[in-house]
């Protein structure tokens, strides 16, 4: 398979992918010896790893291939059963078994997001030299909660739906260091910042390019160097200076959407959620 077929189908090239398999491979087998260990030491197994019948999915290259495919295409249970010869429950068995693997081998390569920043020092550790960094929120659809409630809190008036919400922080080069936890779509972006970021954070050493999104954070968070487009006053127009330089910064700030769309070649993070179980793990295999 060329490298366009398999950006099509797992989102990296044959080069990405024979890398990716020589960890993941390692990763199933250390798997494997700790569920025999937890067994033995528990007296309900006494078969080491290997032995018993073998599954469709043989080897660590068809698994890896197996789950990058399910969340790069995002098919149905169904529709993955019939491409790899399994049935729905062993579909489903496979992809809750090989998920957490997946996370421990991008975890070790360094290609996942950070979910909290604490402090000064964590921000310039993530983001070492930067001069600049990019700040946005990002919304996926889920399923229509059934619940009153739940609904109004995740029904987002931007999206007309009822979404998850993310923030993120990338660099110039498009590189994702930072992901929040998910929110409910009604939450908003600075509201959102806000309780993610205490002032203390930031600094004039860094740049951080927002959109209007966020609308307060100069008076919020005075310490810090915000380059944002300023917002058309009631009633009047922007001179064409003003214009220009929101023009500027736009060009500019495109990057994060740039970002943000590297992630959503993953079309499990387009497509509206289906598996709940693994929710909080949609964001976090990212390829920019």
């Amino acid at each position: 398979m060329d490298d366009r077929a398999l950006r099509a189908t797992i989102g990296l090239s044959a080069s990405e992918f024979n890398q990716l398999v020589q960890s993941f491979g390692l990763e199933i087998e250390k798997e494997r010896w700790n569920i025999y260990e937890r067994g033995f030491e528990q007296g309900n197994r006494e078969r080491k790893p290997g032995g018993g019948r073998k599954g469709n999915l043989e080897n660590s290259t068809e698994k890896s291939f197996f789950i990058l495919f399910y969340f790069k295409c995002y098919p149905t249970f169904d529709v993955l059963g019939l491409f790899f010869n399994l049935n729905r429950s062993n579909v489903c068995r496979n992809v809750h078994k090989l998920t957490p693997i997946l996370e421990k081998v991008l975890g070790k390569k360094m290609a996942l997001p950070k979910r909290r920043i604490n402090s000064l020092e964590e921000l310039f550790e993530l983001f070492p030299g930067a001069n600049d960094i990019f700040i946005d929120g990002t919304e996926s659809p889920i399923q229509r909660p059934k619940d009153n409630e739940k609904q109004k809190e995740s029904y987002s008036g931007k999206k007309k739906a009822h979404t998850r919400k993310n923030i993120l922080i990338s660099d110039i080069n498009r590189w994702i260091g930072f992901l929040s936890p998910p929110e409910e779509g009604k939450k908003h972006d600075y509201d959102m910042f806000k309780r993610l970021f205490p002032p203390k954070i930031f600094s004039k050493s860094i740049t951080l390019w927002l959109d209007l999104g966020f609308t307060g954070v100069n008076k919020d968070y005075p310490n810090a160097s915000i380059m944002m487009p300023k917002k058309k006053p009631r009633g009047k127009e922007l001179t064409d200076e003003e214009k220009a330089r929101n023009k500027v910064i736009s060009s500019i700030r495109v990057r994060v959407e740039h970002a943000i769309g590297g992630i959503k070649r993953m079309q499990i993070t387009t497509d509206k959620f289906r598996n709940m179980s693994i929710e909080q793990k949609r964001y976090r295999f990212i390829y920019v």
